[in-house]
């Protein structure tokens, strides 16, 4: 049995979590007795909005099926805040994580938690005939999660909600393009706005992986905060009647970006080569729909004060082009002291073009405006 010596008690939400004392003291989390990050909290509240907002309207057996969840700060986390969810599967390989899990849920005193010692695609495979899936399944590991998405599709319900985590920026941010190309189809270009590529490129290998399986997927949400990608995909049983991978050409000369359904490399504002991002998801990150839910359900749950605030830039910039500015960008562009956020969206709407705050970067913004159009306005 885990030493209690070993483990402190904090709360996240509504719920008390045992974590191993270490996690809480070093840098870098250590693996054992078992991993827990305390600064992924946010994303964990952000998860317990999202679930919530999607069980509103979900008809089926309300079943989450966390299938890498380590000491279930998750997955303990949605038995005790979620009224809804009728039963929760706690799934890892390492039963020391799984023990803590156990402990977690007594603390708690949640009774409709089910546990299991499994590889994540085994566990997952077990849940994939229609009577067993999960309204909810969850893929949260170290570094990719391609390897567990073909997985994870097969064990949702039609109708049912993906929720994918990545952690492995050195990839997604290009540092190694062969591994991007292997583990997620499709290969980053490294700017300014990477975080978006980064999401894009995990959103393409998702719906890569359902097109194979004659699946769609619908976006409702995505989230990054440090070294955490998220995306929360709807899975139907159908196929999809229109294509959203593209690519994202990018100038490194002038600045220029283009999103574009072709290979192509010349810069429509300088003529010169560009370099091409993808292929990868062109679509929109998010659902304006599902997210003003999120925003209702956010005032239900003890989260972080910055979820409402970051739902709110989402709501603003759901039909905006893809790839966003930063000031400092611009700022250095021009040579000049950057200008501030609000003012510099407030002179691009003026001259006729959207623009709005992004939630993926605070101190950037997205506007239909070229780079060219921008530059002359500010």
């Amino acid at each position: 049995m885990q030493l209690e010596s070993d483990l402190a008690e904090i709360v996240e939400g509504t719920t008390r979590l045992l974590v191993p004392k270490g996690a809480l003291v070093e840098k870098v989390p250590p693996m054992e007795p078992a991993f827990f990050n305390p600064r992924a909290k946010i994303n964990r509240d952000f998860s317990i909005i999202a679930y919530a907002a999607f069980l509103k309207t979900f008809k089926g057996p309300k079943v989450f099926l966390d299938s890498l969840a380590g000491i279930g700060a998750r997955s303990v986390r949605v038995a005790n805040e979620l009224n809804s969810v009728e039963k929760v599967f706690i799934n890892d390989v390492n039963p020391k994580a799984l023990e803590i899990a156990e402990n977690i849920a007594k603390l708690n005193n949640v009774t409709n938690c089910v546990f299991s010692e499994n590889e994540a695609c085994r566990f997952l495979s077990l849940h994939s005939k229609r009577d067993q899936r999960g309204a909810i399944v969850d893929i949260d590991p170290f570094g990719s999660p391609s390897k567990y998405i073909d997985c994870g599709i097969r064990a949702a319900f039609h109708g049912g909600l993906l929720s994918v985590t990545a952690t492995d920026l050195t990839v997604l941010h290009g540092l190694f393009p062969a591994a991007c190309k292997r583990k997620y189809y499709g290969v980053p270009v490294r700017v300014e706005y990477g975080d978006e590529i980064a999401l894009r490129l995990i959103l393409g290998c998702i719906n890569i992986v359902a097109g194979r399986l004659d699946v769609k997927i619908v976006p409702l949400f995505v989230q990054n905060n440090m070294h955490y990608y998220k995306a929360y995909v709807k899975v139907l049983v159908k196929t999809s009647d229109k294509d959203e991978m593209g690519y994202i050409l990018h100038c490194k000369n002038c600045g220029n970006r283009h999103v574009t359904s072709e290979v192509k490399y010349e810069c429509e504002v300088c003529n010169l080569k560009a370099e091409l991002a993808g292929p990868l998801w062109i679509g929109n990150l998010y659902n304006k729909d599902f997210v003003n839910e999120m925003i209702i359900e956010e005032k239900q749950f003890q989260v972080d004060k910055s979820c409402k605030k970051i739902l709110e830039r989402c709501i603003d910039e759901t039909d905006m082009p893809p790839t966003y500015f930063t000031i400092d960008e611009l700022a250095h562009m021009k040579h000049s002291a950057p200008i501030s956020l609000a003012k510099t969206i407030e002179k691009i709407q003026g001259a006729g073009f959207r623009a709005s705050a992004t939630s993926l970067n605070p101190a950037a913004f997205k506007t239909d405006a070229r780079v060219d159009e921008v530059l002359s306005i500010i």
